[in-house]
């Protein structure tokens, strides 16, 4: 089996996964959890999201969290901006990466952001110009790449499309997320396929939820395929607000112990994630649904008692 010999892995929890609750979450936890996967060895936590409050008010204390977390040397944290407003606000907080975000399915990108794919990337393009004139990296999320709440299947030339001019404004990687985790490896591959013919493997990123329990498989799919970057979330928090019924991303723990039982390495700290894993889900109230993080806190408290 050809797989790279490293990954890459993008921590969204703090980010993807906080913005969904429906209680508020303390920038003290948002903090204290963003250190503790930082401290792991993770060398990319995405930190937070500067939209406008009245849509996402979980993170409406984006500027706070940016100015109190202990940046660690090698780690990025990038940040989320929909427009201008967010990005100036970004380049204020001092971030060193933002992220944009797109969708492959005309029905969610008008019930997500209020408008069509084509004005969605029209009104990201400036976005992409001034920040990569700020000296800031720009990555790009494409969501509903396998399957639309509204629509359905999602044709792998729709994705490829928002793919390439992504890619033409800027973005040095692009993350095809799974928005509803209703894609199997081999739809997961024809999609890569398609994508790669316009943006080279090395830029492309999985993000796949775990709905159907497809998660691990779609990642082992694409990386046959030679992708190396994949998205995920400690404790598998998150889901999708504008996608009914949509369950968290794969959990980062889950993803971890896949890989390092492959021989693949990472730079992660298997047991530092478990325990943060356990931290937020403890603070939030409820268990972690991580499958190797539960596995592994048991096999932990069995050998201490």
């Amino acid at each position: 089996m050809r797989v790279p010999d490293r990954v890459r892995l993008v921590e969204v929890g703090p980010r993807d996964g906080l913005q969904n609750e429906a209680v508020p979450v303390s920038t003290d936890l948002k903090v204290a959890l963003i250190e503790r996967l930082a401290d792991a060895g993770l060398p990319v936590v995405e930190a937070t999201s500067f939209v406008s409050p009245k849509w996402v008010p979980q993170m409406a204390d984006a500027a706070d969290v940016m100015a109190r977390i202990r940046r660690r040397p090698g780690v990025s944290y990038p940040v989320l901006v929909p427009n201008l407003k967010g990005l100036e606000a970004a380049l204020a907080a001092k971030a060193g990466e933002v992220a944009v975000f797109a969708a492959a399915s005309e029905s969610f990108s008008r019930r997500n952001i209020n408008c069509s794919i084509d004005e969605s990337l029209d009104r990201f393009a400036p976005v992409c110009e001034a920040a990569l004139a700020a000296g800031v990296r720009v990555r790009g999320y494409i969501s509903c790449v396998l399957g639309c709440p509204y629509e359905g299947a999602i044709a792998p030339a729709a994705v490829a499309a928002v793919g390439r001019r992504l890619a033409a404004m800027g973005c040095y990687e692009i993350s095809l997320g799974d928005t509803i985790g209703t894609g199997t490896p081999v739809h997961a591959q024809q999609m890569i396929e398609a994508v790669a013919e316009h943006v080279p493997i090395a830029s492309l990123a999985g993000h796949f939820h775990d709905t159907y329990g497809q998660a691990l498989g779609n990642i082992l799919a694409a990386m046959q395929l030679g992708v190396a970057t994949f998205d995920s979330s400690v404790a598998g928090l998150g889901g999708c607000p504008y996608a009914k019924g949509a369950t968290g991303n794969v959990a980062t723990e889950d993803v971890v112990y896949m890989l390092h039982g492959m021989g693949i390495a990472t730079g992660v700290d298997l047991d530092l994630v478990v325990a943060a894993g356990e931290f937020i889900s403890g603070a939030l109230g409820r268990a972690t649904a991580s499958r190797a993080g539960r596995a592994l806190a048991a096999k932990r408290v069995r050998k201490t008692t």
